[in-house]
């Protein structure tokens, strides 16, 4: 049995990890919105009990304790979006911040009956992949919609940024998983990209919108 907090750290460095890059003390603060001192504290208890590797240098990983736990959180924390939005008739802005709180109820075959209830789904409402009972999760070939190139029409299969804010933007333009967008131009100046969704008139929106939205042909 783990506290919430010890799941907490081992699914934000999973998280970081699966984004790519050295996992360091100031990611994984900046990720929990916590102070660095704690979080070296923290990041030393959990490797005192072999669920992490780490050191300054090299900075944190998942050891296979590690990842099986981290992947158990976010199992559930994902079926747990998908009853939310699909049974209860949350919005994806919503689902996130209360999913965070019942990712943690321990119960040996919750996340079995939750997942059997729900019909088995692959996805969550932000498109990301629900890890199966082994710990196997879809690869997907998805990329940021800022690397595609004027005149490519592909569809949203994925949010990158979970905050509310930002979905409700997505909402207001209309867009969710399977929206189809196509690129129109690309400005170099500031890095904003001309796009159409679906088939409305053009929007242009910056470059850190465009990296948070992932797309698939």
């Amino acid at each position: 049995m783990y506290t919430l907090s010890e799941e907490n750290y081992l699914k934000a460095i999973y998280r970081l990890q699966t984004d790519g890059g050295k996992v360091t003390a100031s990611s994984i603060a900046e990720s929990l919105g916590n102070n660095p001192a704690s979080v070296v504290d923290m990041l030393k208890k959990i490797t005192s009990k072999r669920l992490i590797k780490y050191d300054k240098k090299s900075g944190a990983s998942l050891t296979e304790k590690g990842q099986k736990i981290a992947l158990q959180v976010v199992r559930k924390h994902r079926l747990w979006e998908v009853f939310l939005h699909e049974k209860l008739g949350y919005s994806w802005d919503e689902v996130h911040d209360i999913a965070e709180q019942m990712e943690h109820i321990q119960h040996e075959d919750l996340d079995a009956r939750l997942d059997k209830f729900l019909g088995f789904p692959k996805y969550d409402p932000h498109g990301d992949p629900i890890p199966q009972p082994n710990g196997t999760i879809a690869k997907m070939s998805k990329t940021s919609l800022l690397t595609l190139k004027p005149g490519d029409s592909w569809h949203v299969v994925g949010i990158k940024d979970t905050n509310a804010t930002f979905l409700r933007y997505l909402q207001k333009l209309s867009i969710g998983i399977g929206t189809k967008i196509t690129v129109v131009e690309k400005i170099p100046f500031d890095g904003s990209v001309v796009i159409t969704i679906g088939k409305q008139s053009k929007t242009t929106v910056s470059g850190k919108f465009a990296e948070n939205v992932l797309v698939e042909e």
